[in-house]
């Protein structure tokens, strides 16, 4: 067993983790996710209580996901100077000055029709969504953001984004893409979480067809030259494959993203008494990393990072 750990290849380490938290607008809010045990949705002041747990487990990176009140047709709320995740921002950059605050940057939790950008006769208006997605980039980067992290799939919005953020004096802000994000069966949980089903048809206009390879080279390279920063594949489990061939390819950061789906299928095994959650959580990270990903987002980060602790 020495001999083993001596000269094994691949480890997860704390640092590698990125935490994913949904924050509401309101006060005293800590609300289950039915479909994702141990899953919460927070109000700002009980997520400051929730980020000085994470921090004490050695977490140092937090991606949010806002969840409003108010929608509408073109998702005001995702650039409002008081919403949720900028005030969450706001919050944590002041409490905990040292997190690495990623801000998801969308438009589905915050239309009233729950597609990710400007919809016109019921077609996705690429072009025009563009200006919005970057209204909220700049806004977040205002609010404290370290990163933003554009998860529409939009054509051409990374560069518009990046002008956009330069123009505005966060020339710092990195810009982590969603450059490979399939249309996927797994994201199920995470629109209950997030509030941000779509209200007609589906993605797959503009989320990638997961029965494709090559295009991930495409969407990445094209990314890379509009001016990403990071690059991410989504989701990680069932698309490792991908995230090989992107970091083979590409001599870039590469993150990718442990969906909601892939969090639920453990928890539900796990509870059941199915699996060995440690074990199988565990194997799992270690495979994302050994195909190639240096950065992972999991909603197991805090749980995990226990785990590495505990060794």
């Amino acid at each position: 067993m020495a001999v083993r750990e001596l000269v094994h290849e691949t480890d997860v380490r704390v640092t590698d983790l990125i935490y994913p938290v949904f924050v509401v607008e309101g006060e005293k809010v800590k609300e289950p996710v039915p479909s994702m045990p141990g899953i919460y949705r927070y109000s700002v002041d009980m997520l400051k209580i929730h980020l000085k747990e994470v921090w004490e487990t050695g977490i140092r990176s937090v991606i949010f996901f806002g969840v409003p009140d108010h929608k509408d047709a073109c998702g005001s709320g995702a650039w409002d100077e008081h919403g949720a995740v900028q005030n969450a921002l706001r919050m944590a950059k002041e409490c905990f000055p040292d997190l690495i605050c990623i801000a998801d940057i969308c438009l589905c939790e915050y239309t009233d029709h729950g597609h990710c950008g400007i919809v016109r006769d019921g077609k996705i208006l690429n072009d025009e969504t563009l200006a919005y997605l970057s209204k909220a980039a700049v806004s977040c980067a205002g609010a404290g953001a370290d990163i933003v992290a554009p998860s529409d799939m939009m054509d051409g919005r990374i560069g518009h984004m990046r002008r956009s953020l330069d123009e505005a004096g966060y020339e710092d802000t990195l810009i982590m893409a969603y450059s490979v994000k399939y249309a996927s069966a797994f994201y199920g949980p995470f629109r209950e979480a997030a509030d941000s089903a779509p209200a007609f048809g589906d993605r797959k206009t503009y989320q990638m067809d997961w029965r494709n390879k090559k295009e991930a080279i495409v969407e990445t390279q094209l990314d890379i030259e509009e001016g990403a920063d990071i690059i991410m594949v989504k989701p990680a489990m069932a698309y490792l494959d991908i995230v090989k061939t992107v970091s083979d390819r590409f001599e870039f950061p590469i993150c990718t993203y442990s969906v909601s789906g892939e969090y639920s299928m453990i928890k539900a095994a796990a509870l059941n008494g199915w699996v060995d959650e440690k074990a199988v959580v565990m194997e799992s990270l270690t495979a994302m990393k050994r195909a190639g990903a240096g950065m992972l987002i999991t909603y197991y980060a805090p749980q995990a990072a226990r785990w590495i602790r505990e060794g």
